[in-house]
């Protein structure tokens, strides 16, 4: 007992530590010359260095951190990709192989299985293969399952297919954020990782535009292209310099951070900052799911955990995954909803992108969560005026407005923000354990809602909205009182002060 009281009594003086130094760089905008002298950097050096910086001495972004964070993100297009396949290839598939409505509704649904089995390996992997070579391992995955596709004759191989492809994403959705996480600075950090959403945006507004005009296999054939251009560019950038100074790799460490801000720019801080935290996290040691439930680590991990949940339980997967035929179902043309979703959701992806930073991360997810269940519960109003048939010419109306304002307000929050959280708030040594967890939990649900979506919606489509909308209600008052606001703080910041708030 002694021995733990002091092991936990060191911990607490490291992270105290920790904070008063995270803290004080934070506040120092005009370090004296002397300061810059103990890094070896003359008084001229430092006003050169200065203008790589903005007026609170953060780094500035800088053109290869800007194409890295493109590349990175091309992985989140292949997502958008899968995503909305099952969507628009549904009327194709199941007329050419007659599939039933439950064959159908496990090839949509057995991604989202996929996505559970790879978020299960999602942090030990990236752990041990590191983020790049990791994402290399996802592509492999995602272009053999379109293959698979592509070439199917039966449900087998079509199932085959979408779970080798929702292996390669569901790895995907926990290592792109991260990455990002790790190389943006982070003034600019929930911006960047939101571009994660905006990616995933282009692929499914491709796939529900040209879906509308080409055959399901040859769809399955423009889902490769993008994971062979993504496997080209990966080779040209640098592995994330946290995950390099957790393996002692301090050499590379400063190597990546400087191609990352610049051949001109004064790196030390934020290096030394970052061994800081690696060297407390190595102390601490690698965190296993059993120690993952300690005291110390609950908080985040309630965020996380119920992020997802929420996320998912208010209905999401399934309103993407088949949204063309809740326009069917209210009488709208489905060909007609797709495109007009598909030409909006870049745009608004790029509000996201845009705001995030500026109006902070729980403004933002409120927001969306009210827009999404105001707009459930108008599609639960309209398929009840329907069933009763009580003003029948206007429940196409409110379908299509419903369904568009639903994907919109999911999109300008809920769709990324809880990623940009998890890849936020989880110290290094718990990451892989509470990634993997957080990861899983969001596939779990997410698999539970596609595969008894169709089967929801035969029951009583109006009490299904109803139920989505009650969640999105519950998750505005979950974001009030749980979820901090991090924006504008480092990561090393935002964990030690999650850390320090339960003791």
């Amino acid at each position: 007992m002694e021995r733990q009281k002091s092991i936990m009594e060191r911990q607490k003086s490291m992270e105290s530590g920790l904070l008063r130094k995270s803290l004080s760089i934070r506040e120092r905008k005009h370090p004296n010359e002397d300061g810059y002298l103990e890094t070896g950097l003359s008084s001229k050096r430092h006003k050169e260095v200065k203008k790589h910086h903005n007026e609170d001495g953060e780094c500035c972004v800088t053109t290869s951190v800007c194409l890295i964070t493109f590349i990175v993100v091309t992985g989140s297009f292949c997502v958008g990709c899968g995503t909305g396949y099952s969507s628009v290839a549904q009327h194709g598939i199941v007329s050419d192989l007659s599939l039933s409505v439950a064959e159908y509704s496990m090839f949509g649904s057995i991604m989202t299985l996929g996505g559970l089995i790879g978020a299960v390996f999602s942090g030990k992997i990236s752990d041990v293969l590191g983020r790049k070579r990791t994402m290399f391992l996802c592509e492999a995955f995602c272009a053999t399952g379109w293959l698979c596709i592509a070439l199917a004759k039966d449900a087998l191989w079509l199932d085959c297919g979408r779970f080798l492809l929702g292996i390669g994403v569901g790895i995907f959705s926990y290592v792109i954020p991260v990455y990002i996480a790790e190389i943006a600075p982070k003034h600019v950090r929930g911006s960047f990782v939101f571009a994660n959403q905006l990616m995933q945006n282009f692929g499914l507004s491709l796939f529900f535009i040209i879906g509308n005009f080409i055959s399901w296999r040859f769809l399955s054939i423009v889902g490769m292209v993008p994971c062979v251009l993504h496997v080209v560019c990966l080779f040209f950038i640098p592995e994330s310099p946290r995950w390099l100074a957790k393996f002692g790799r301090d050499k590379e460490c400063r190597a990546s951070l400087q191609q990352l801000r610049g051949h001109d720019v004064d790196i030390s801080q934020e290096a030394n900052a970052i061994k800081d935290t690696m060297d407390f996290s190595q102390q601490i040691g690698e965190t296993g799911f059993v120690e993952l439930f300690q005291r110390r680590y609950v908080f985040p991990l309630i965020i996380g955990v119920g992020l997802m949940l929420l996320q998912q339980l208010s209905g999401s997967a399934g309103v993407i995954y088949y949204a063309s035929s809740l326009y069917e179902r209210g009488g709208f043309p489905s060909a007609i909803g797709t495109s007009v979703m598909a030409t909006i959701m870049v745009p608004k992806a790029m509000i996201g992108t845009i705001i995030v930073d500026k109006m902070g991360r729980r403004t933002l997810l409120m927001a969306s969560c009210a827009g999404m269940g105001l707009f459930a519960l108008l599609l639960s109003v309209s398929y009840s005026l329907q069933s009763f048939d009580i003003l029948p010419e206007l429940t196409p109306l409110f379908t299509f407005i419903s369904v568009l304002g639903y994907i919109i307000s999911y999109a300008l929050g809920m769709g990324g923000l809880p990623w940009i959280i998890m890849a936020e708030i989880f110290p290094m040594n718990v990451k892989v354990s509470a990634g993997t967890l957080v990861t899983v939990t969001n596939w779990a649900c997410g698999w539970i809602i596609t595969f008894t979506f169709n089967i929801l919606m035969q029951w009583n489509a109006s009490g299904t909205f109803l139920i989505f909308s009650s969640v999105s209600a519950v998750s505005i008052v979950f974001i009030y009182f749980i979820v901090p606001e991090t924006k504008g703080r480092s990561l090393e910041e935002i964990q030690t002060l999650l850390s320090n708030s339960v003791h």
